[in-house]
């Protein structure tokens, strides 16, 4: 494992690069090292990832030295903790609508003594090699808590629940802080088809200045995420129409 690429360009002042995956593509990883982004998400609700499609991927980003995080299909213990084997550094776990769930999630990602995360055998613990586990961190537990220090669990707000209960939900411990859900949450709203809704704005600031208040994270006030879609759908086109607008000479 190594040490959480997000966390490290944050130490130094500086907001982190990533670059999201909704399918999986190594040569798409290797291209993001080589540009210079700081870490790989991969988007486990939307996209299509198996276990090992995962584990190439934080295989490949890991000797690049950027660690790979990742939005869960769900936040039961069984999937974070199959992404988490797999060598995922950060979960972002949807739609969170309660203490509870908030602390569930909390659990999961995080080793005893500081939660209830499971101990398995993959790259996310070393492969449980004890040799490596004494000589890097003296034993189990100093890799656990190294693993824990290591470690971003974000609430994803994106429903008026989620918004009534936010309280509950930042008063967790383990808990780094909370991330969007804008269309999701417009539509539990009542505005379908309108994440721009003046609503579903405001609601959200609140969310973001609350958490900020409690001592929690915000998502984007850490790194910034774009994906091929981002890229493909803004200046790709814009250079497919200026080259369609050129004449032959």
């Amino acid at each position: 494992m190594i040490e959480n690429s997000i966390l490290k360009a944050n130490k130094s002042g500086k907001k982190a690069a990533i670059f999201s995956l909704t399918f999986p593509s190594l040569h798409l990883v290797e291209m993001a090292s080589h540009i210079g982004f700081d870490a790989i998400n991969i988007d486990g609700e939307h996209g299509y990832f198996s276990p090992e499609s995962i584990d190439n991927i934080c295989r490949v980003a890991n000797g690049y030295q950027m660690s790979v995080v990742a939005r869960v299909p769900d936040s039961s213990a069984y999937w974070v903790n199959m992404f988490l084997d797999r060598g995922i550094q950060g979960i972002t776990g949807p739609h969170i609508d309660s203490g509870k769930e908030a602390q569930d999630l909390a659990d999961a990602c995080l080793f005893p003594p500081h939660g209830k995360r499971s101990w398995g055998g993959g790259r996310g613990t070393e492969f449980d090699d004890m040799y490596i586990l004494e000589k890097k961190h003296g034993n189990k537990l100093g890799f656990a808590k190294w693993t824990n220090s290591n470690m971003l669990v974000w609430a994803q707000i994106e429903s008026k629940t989620a918004w009534r209960n936010l309280d509950d939900i930042l008063s967790v411990n383990g808990l780094t802080g909370i991330t969007g859900g804008p269309n999701d949450f417009a539509a539990s709203l009542g505005h379908p088809g309108d994440p721009n809704n003046i609503e579903r704005v405001k609601l959200t600031n609140d969310s973001e200045e609350r958490a900020i208040r409690a001592g929690k994270l915000v998502t984007s006030n850490i790194y910034t995420t774009t994906s091929v879609q981002d890229l493909m759908l803004g200046p790709a086109r814009e250079l497919v129409n200026k080259i369609k607008n050129e004449t032959i000479s």
